[in-house]
């Protein structure tokens, strides 16, 4: 019987392999000083020039394979390496003091790391952007490779403490057959990464690189969680079993690819898929979704130095329109701030982003940045069937600004002859406490909503999902939660109007239950979630949810409602959650 790790089951299904382990060199340096301030000074310069350059590589990367969290993180440390006061603090450093090139990156990384060690999700991302650009700095500085898992060159299984994004965006799918690490959590950039690119992963094992040699075999059961060891050849046999069981189920769900999501007693639900960059949209069709549920349009902004023109913008929109025709695709307007931050929008900084000008409220307070997209969406409208959704809406007077912004843009357009869709939905995002109270209101001038998940959670506990210290309260099968979303579709639905929801929720085979029985008409989730959740819904009665949705709201918590569900609906030992 081999050893076994347990941790957080990332997804992506089994996979058998040697182990990689990827190590971190020492890049510790002493305070130091020199009498050649000139020469370390063109040190630092050198270290900077190299490592913009490669994070400018890396970032197209991040942006063609990677999820919008770890992507994030990567545009982060382009944007720190790219600002000139923070090599001209660190210049001045070594001028003034005479340290060394390494100790002045040290020390002010330290200060900066110092000055932001709040844990909360947009300063956490940042401090690992800082922590990883660091590593890269001193590498060049000290002349010590770091580990490059791209010189991968046979099957294995990637072992680390943490992985930063520039690791991930340099894995070979050929070669990575699997993830193992110290830390992480269901929600770490990587650990949606494996789910959406099915890698199979396990997370957060706490002790997996001091335990895993080099060279070891090991068998990643990215669905249950665990890590085996050395396995037995009788544990081979039994885990090749598994991964032919999975990979047959996988390749069974094909055959729902071209059919429409109707639940077993003939309600339909359209699931779309995440969209994040434009060439992405075959990957979204070849998915079996029925439309785009959510274009962050903020990739277009992100990973460079200026802003993208209003041309630019309406040749990615009128693709992705086009390409999806006749399926709705839905765009939502630039949202920034937060753990987004972009290069070419310099913003002073918060001392509680998440909680700061963001989103709408930043696109409303710019209009040379918001009108030229208005107008780069309203062209494009007329290639397809094309929804706009603003989000992070707070108040109905935010709302109200917003389609008046549209408007006014769509009446300048059609006054130069320039074409729109007669009919554009135009909905809004609910992410946020007020906009739940107020849904009602905001149902009798918005077209749809869309349920923002992962911030509605986060911001009814008030709870950084980020945090380790309070992740435990963000949970997602709360009764709390689930009477906020209740309470939104039956505001809406009392409009007429239909919602939607995006974020893990979308993608949790326990929430579907749930959610149908609740009304919700529409799911836009990762592209690997989509036959999956199709297949669930399939089995499932929708009438017969009632009474386990008015049980699961009158919970006291989140277990308990999770065990009303595997209890109630027997489908589910079927599914992994």
């Amino acid at each position: 019987m081999s050893r076994q790790l347990n941790g957080i089951a990332a997804g992506g299904g089994i996979a058998i392999a040697p182990a990689y382990l990827l190590g971190v060199p020492d890049l510790s340096v002493k305070q130091q000083h020199t009498d050649n301030v000139n020469h370390e000074v063109a040190r630092l310069h050198d270290s900077f020039a190299i490592t913009a350059n490669e994070l400018r590589e890396i970032c197209q990367r991040a942006h063609a394979q990677l999820n919008k969290q770890a992507a994030v993180v990567v545009d982060m440390q382009l944007q720190l390496v790219l600002a000139d006061d923070f090599q001209q603090t660190i210049e001045h450093q070594i001028v003034a003091n005479k340290y060394t090139a390494g100790y002045a990156v040290k020390k002010e990384t330290d200060r900066w790391l110092a000055e932001n060690a709040s844990s909360e999700q947009g300063l956490h991302q940042r401090r690992i952007a800082m922590q990883d650009l660091f590593k890269r700095l001193m590498s060049h500085i000290l002349g010590i490779e770091l580990p490059d898992p791209s010189r991968l060159k046979h099957q294995a299984i990637i072992v680390a403490h943490s992985l930063t994004p520039t690791d991930i965006a340099r894995f070979d799918r050929r070669y990575v057959v699997g993830i193992v690490s110290d830390l992480g959590g269901s929600t770490s950039h990587f650990s949606i990464m494996t789910k959406e690119k099915a890698i199979p992963g396990v997370v957060g094992t706490k002790t997996a690189t001091r335990e895993i040699l080099d060279g070891t075999s090991l068998i990643v059961d990215g669905i249950h969680g665990r890590v085996l060891l050395s396995p037995t050849p009788a544990e081979i046999d039994e885990y090749e079993k598994k991964a032919g069981d999975y990979a047959r189920e996988m390749e069974s769900l094909g055959v729902l690819k071209h059919q429409r999501t109707v639940s077993a007693d003939g309600r339909h639900f359209e699931i779309g898929a995440n969209l994040f960059m434009p060439d992405e949209i075959e990957s979204a069709k070849n998915s079996g979704a029925e439309g785009i549920g959510l274009m962050r349009s903020e990739s277009l902004f992100m990973g460079r130095d200026t802003l993208p023109s209003e041309e630019e913008q309406f040749l990615a929109y009128k693709k992705i329109v086009a390409d999806m025709t006749p399926e709705r695709v839905i765009i939502r307007t630039l949202d920034i701030g937060g753990d987004k931050p972009i290069a070419a929008i310099q913003t002073p900084t918060e001392d509680n982003p998440f909680l700061g000008m963001r989103s709408l409220r930043f696109s409303l307070a710019h209009p040379e940045i918001m009108r030229p997209q208005m107008r780069a969406l309203l062209r494009a409208s007329v290639y397809g069937r094309l929804a706009v959704m603003f989000p992070m809406v707070s108040t109905l007077d935010e709302f109200l600004a917003a389609r008046k912004v549209l408007e006014e843009e769509r009446q300048k357009l059609q006054a130069k002859g320039i074409g729109c869709a007669r009919q554009i939905e135009v909905g809004m995002m609910v992410e946020v406490p007020a906009a739940v109270e107020m849904a009602d209101q905001l149902a009798q001038y918005a077209d749809f909503f869309s349920i923002g998940s992962n911030d509605l959670t986060q911001y009814m506990f008030a709870a950084d999902r980020g945090n380790s210290q309070v992740a435990h309260l963000y949970q997602t099968l709360h009764p709390a939660v689930l009477r906020a979303i209740k309470h939104t579709v039956d505001a809406a639905h009392a409009e007429g109007k239909w919602v939607g929801i995006c974020g893990e929720m979308a993608n949790n085979s326990l929430a579907t239950p749930l959610l149908l029985g609740m009304g919700i008409d529409e799911f836009s989730m990762n592209s690997t979630s989509i036959l999956p959740i199709r297949s669930l819904i399939g089995e499932l009665h929708v009438r017969q949810l009632q009474p386990l949705v008015h049980q699961a709201m009158n919970a006291r918590n989140a277990k308990e409602v999770r065990q009303m569900i595997i209890g109630r609906v027997p489908v589910l030992k079927n599914f992994n959650f």
